[in-house]
């Protein structure tokens, strides 16, 4: 009998991704997809189920697919997204649900849970890297990082009482590349970027590519553990504005809690609070782990991660607005798979090195 394994979150990036990669692994029988949106894809194998994670009768979903694997993907980041309140029930609630029902499905075999390296926070006094053994600096100072630490603490205490099951949690640094759409992508998508007057952190990506690849080869063997999902370097945030091709305009006051109510104040301006305290005190995790322990060794480095967006962002100008003539879908049709071609050919390392020292170790490796 082939592997059959529930996802949550199929609507989101990461689950419809990885749902779209397994549906051609002849080694997976089934493929059942929890979310209450529709799917990301077009889908030929994954049966998709319509149900609310914060649901107890979530349970009858896994009692009755008898799946042996689960993977909770269904986090959301951005409070701008669907709220305060409804992102905390999804996040914490859900996540409580989820690992409720792993708890009671006896056919269950393994359980790879999403998290971020949002766990750690941002401080002024933060390390050079966050190792998986380091906990957060300081009481959590947004919803976002709240929530990261109670679904991992809910999935620590799932570990204790199914210590038979597999449990993998992966701390993924922030997605970048040319499909991904997140608060980081909305962020340095913007024509001008706002920063915080007198800031300029390190910051850290993980291409989108690799950050699929970690969730299949998650799903696929059978390593259990907290691993940090990251890049090897780490770049400075005007440095990553500049790259992506973007204006860099410090606009936003100094001070970081000043700066959070104002853009609670702005909904014009797409930045969530959440992300406000990164784009001041940044955040860099190590990654040692995941190639020496989980066996993954990232293909893309953070100048990769950009350049592959700022591809997207050029194509996106590129692109003619949409209409009835055929001509114009032929050739929007043309320039995505030309820029597709780009990105193929250009291979993992196609991005320019800027100058400058970059502590952390910024390499082109």
């Amino acid at each position: 009998m082939g592997q059959r394994i529930l996802i949550t979150g199929t609507s989101r990036f990461l689950g419809g991704m990885l749902a779209k990669r397994l549906e051609s692994d002849p080694d997976v029988e089934t493929i059942i997809g929890v979310d209450t949106d529709p799917p990301l894809f077009d889908f030929e194998r994954v049966e998709i189920v319509r149900a609310d994670i914060r649901n107890p009768l979530f349970v009858k979903v896994l009692q009755t697919t008898r799946v042996d694997t689960v993977v909770h993907a269904n986090v959301v980041a951005d409070e701008l997204e669907i709220g305060r309140g409804p992102m905390k029930e999804v996040n914490v609630i859900g996540s409580m649900q989820v690992l409720a029902a792993c708890q009671k499905a006896q056919d269950l075999r393994r359980v790879v849970v999403r998290s971020s390296t949002e766990v750690y926070g941002s401080e002024p006094d933060g390390p050079a890297f966050f190792t998986e053994e380091m906990g957060p600096r300081g009481n959590p100072k947004t919803g976002y990082h709240r929530d990261i630490l109670e679904v991992e603490q809910y999935s620590r205490d799932f570990g204790r009482r199914r210590p038979d099951v597999s449990l993998c949690v992966l701390r993924y640094a922030n997605i970048l590349g040319n499909t991904v759409d997140n608060p980081m992508s909305q962020y340095l998508g913007q024509p001008v970027v706002p920063t915080l007057l007198g800031f300029d952190p390190r910051i850290q990506f993980i291409h989108e590519d690799d950050a699929v690849e970690v969730l299949v080869r998650a799903v696929k063997s059978d390593v259990p553990g907290i691993f940090n999902v990251a890049a090897d370097d780490a770049i400075y945030l005007s440095q990553a504005i500049r790259l992506a091709g973007r204006i860099h305009a410090p606009v936003l006051p100094p001070s970081v809690a000043l700066a959070a109510r104002l853009l609670g104040l702005l909904p014009f301006v797409p930045v969530p609070v959440n992300l406000v305290r990164y784009l001041a005190y940044g955040r860099v995790s190590d990654n040692t782990r995941l190639k020496t322990v989980f066996g993954y060794e990232p293909r893309y480095t953070v100048l990769d991660a950009i350049h592959d967006f700022a591809l997207k962002k050029r194509a996106e100008r590129m692109r003619p607005e949409p209409s009835e003539a055929d001509w114009e879908e032929d050739l929007r049709r043309f320039i995505d798979r030309k820029l597709a071609e780009t990105t193929e050919t250009a291979g993992p390392d196609p991005a320019p090195t800027p100058s400058g020292d970059f502590p952390g170790g910024l390499s082109d490796a």
